[in-house]
């Protein structure tokens, strides 16, 4: 009976660690994948016990290991900026979802039992197939946001690499082909021809690869031709052609390519007849140079530097000052540095608010507990959810075509939530808040953390709760968040700016400083210029902490004013 009972419990824990970490959504979080960089290098000791027993037989298993040992002894020294490079993040997830499984098979026929038990025993906390696909989207999102060229990622020269040279990592043949692949599988044919072209173009170069450039090619054509260039994807089936004269499928679309070009000639030549194909042309020019821009492409040229409106006339507003919030005894000896951002909304920056020992210890905190991130639909704007509490579970919001829950998309990141009772970092940290903004933090939310993964962002959305959604914070009696105070909790090489799209600011992140901005205007009523976001995490590993403060306790401290403003 004991021993049955043994054997049931061994079996639940297997479950719940199996639970725990199968699906965790790695890429989402710089700060927990470093756990996989020394799973990584755990994995390697075992293989090179594996080769000394072997090592006549298995020389390619030799080689793999000769590599991998040298990239996790890098990775490990300094895993957060190792996987502060977006490339090596993304190949650290196809690494361990495809390639280390590929080593398995290798030596899976003859080998001793000390690798493969080990291997069998880590296959559980590997990246799933969601983690690699993740870390491609975000490299995708990445290469649209920064405008990066396909050969400037494939060879790692990102922009803030100045300080990440012993990072720099390079994508292979079969990296960018897999990276074509996923977007293939999205139904995204643009970036889908930007990578197999990347892949083709490695080839030609010389670069030794399993994939062959027929199988490049037939992506590519394919893709081509989902975008509606006919000549393109014809004179790559052409070439494909010539490689492998018997291939059934290009045979086949080479008939259509040419019956569906010629079809497409004959109407160009009797639309242009009639000047339609003039008429065409000209409004093509005038959209080209209308000047607008959608609220991405606002959010992503902000992300660039682009687009911020910081007029002479607004910079002569913008001041930095000791602050003291009106003569604090705990600030009149040693104010504050405050320096204003943005006038309208009014975002101001605290430098030197948080000690490198109090922002390690926030970290050390969260990092056990971090979780997918529950967050505000920006498209719908509704909260997702009402209690704060819950956002330690995985995001879900509701999709209103299925109708049916699934993972929120638009926000890359792992975030946990502290208590005061927690610690008495945290109690301080609270209290410091209090005293330089004037505001009442016994309302306010817990002291939420953010790690941002590969690619990180979050696109932009509100704070505060809208007219629309009167039963936002309904739950926490509160009222609505009356302000945003936001830590930034390490330096960002490139990338990772807080920007408000509606008024063209920027804030790039700063360790050791914080923002704060109100989002309702005295009146309570809410202020749409806040509408704000997290550009994506180019370069490097981005914290953060926030404290999101409620209207509840500040009626004697932020009074409403004569007029509605």
């Amino acid at each position: 009976m004991m021993e049955t009972r043994s054997i049931w419990c061994v079996l639940l824990i297997s479950s719940l660690l199996h639970n725990c970490f199968a699906h965790n959504d790695f890429y989402t979080s710089i700060g927990q994948m470093t756990d996989l960089l020394f799973m990584e290098k755990d994995l390697v000791t075992s293989l090179k016990d594996y080769i000394r027993a072997e090592e006549g037989k298995l020389q390619q298993v030799k080689h793999w290991v000769e590599k991998m040992e040298t990239l996790t002894a890098t990775a490990t020294y300094d895993p957060e900026g190792f996987l502060g490079h977006p490339v090596n993040a993304f190949k650290l997830m196809k690494r361990l979802n495809t390639e280390w499984g590929e080593v398995e098979d290798l030596v899976l026929k003859d080998m001793s039992d000390g690798f493969i038990s080990n291997l069998t025993i880590q296959r559980q906390y590997f990246p799933s197939d969601e983690d690699q696909a993740g870390a491609a989207k975000a490299l995708l999102r990445l290469q649209d946001t920064y405008k990066l060229e396909t050969h400037a990622i494939s060879t790692g020269n990102l922009p803030g690499m100045a300080g990440n040279l012993p990072y720099k990592s390079t994508l292979t043949v079969e990296d960018c082909f897999e990276l074509g692949k996923i977007a293939y599988s999205e139904a995204d044919y643009y970036h889908t021809e930007l990578w197999m072209t990347q892949a083709l173009r490695q080839l030609d170069e010389g670069e030794e690869s399993s994939i062959d450039a027929v199988t490049v090619l037939d992506y590519l054509s394919y893709s081509i031709y989902q975008q509606g260039e006919l000549e393109k994807a014809l004179e790559q089936t052409k070439r494909l052609l010539k490689l492998d004269p018997a291939h059934q499928r290009a045979n086949g679309n080479l008939k259509y390519f040419e019956y569906q070009l010629a079809k497409q000639r004959k109407a160009e030549s009797e639309r242009s007849g009639t000047g339609e194909k003039e008429k065409k042309q000209e409004k093509r020019e005038v959209d080209g140079n209308e000047d607008f821009l959608t609220e991405k492409g606002k959010y992503e040229q902000l992300c660039r530097g682009e687009g911020i409106r910081l007029t002479p006339r607004k910079q002569s507003r913008l001041f930095c000052r000791f602050f003291n919030n009106n003569k604090h005894p705990f600030y009149i000896l040693g104010p504050v540095k405050q320096e204003d951002e943005w006038d309208r909304p009014r975002i101001v920056r605290f430098h030197n608010v948080i000690s490198e020992q109090e922002m390690e210890k926030i970290k050390e905190l969260a990092k056990p507990r971090l979780r997918r991130a529950t967050i505000s639909n920006p498209v719908t704007g509704v909260l997702e959810t009402a209690n704060y509490r819950i956002s330690k579970r995985r995001a879900t919001v509701h999709d209103p075509q299925t109708g049916q829950l699934t993972t929120a998309q638009y926000r890359v990141s792992k975030s946990a939530w502290l208590a005061a009772y927690e610690h008495p970092v945290v109690d301080r940290i609270n209290q410091r808040i209090e005293d330089i903004t004037g505001l009442d933090v016994k309302t306010a939310e817990e002291l939420q953390v953010a790690n941002y993964g590969v690619g990180g962002q979050y696109e932009p959305h509100f704070d505060f709760g809208r007219k629309d959604e009167p039963d936002a914070f309904k739950e926490l009696g509160t009222g609505n968040r009356i302000a945003t105070w936001l830590f930034y909790m390490s330096d960002v090489a490139a990338g990772g700016a807080t920007v408000f799209p509606e008024v063209g600011a920027a804030v790039k992140p700063m360790k050791g400083t914080a923002v704060f901005w109100y989002n309702l205007f005295p009146s309570g009523e809410g202020d749409y210029s806040t509408r704000h976001a997290a550009c994506p995490v180019l370069m490097g590993n981005k914290w953060v902490s926030n404290k999101w403060i409620h209207e509840r306790g500040q009626e004697f401290r932020r009074r409403c004013l004569l007029k509605a403003d």
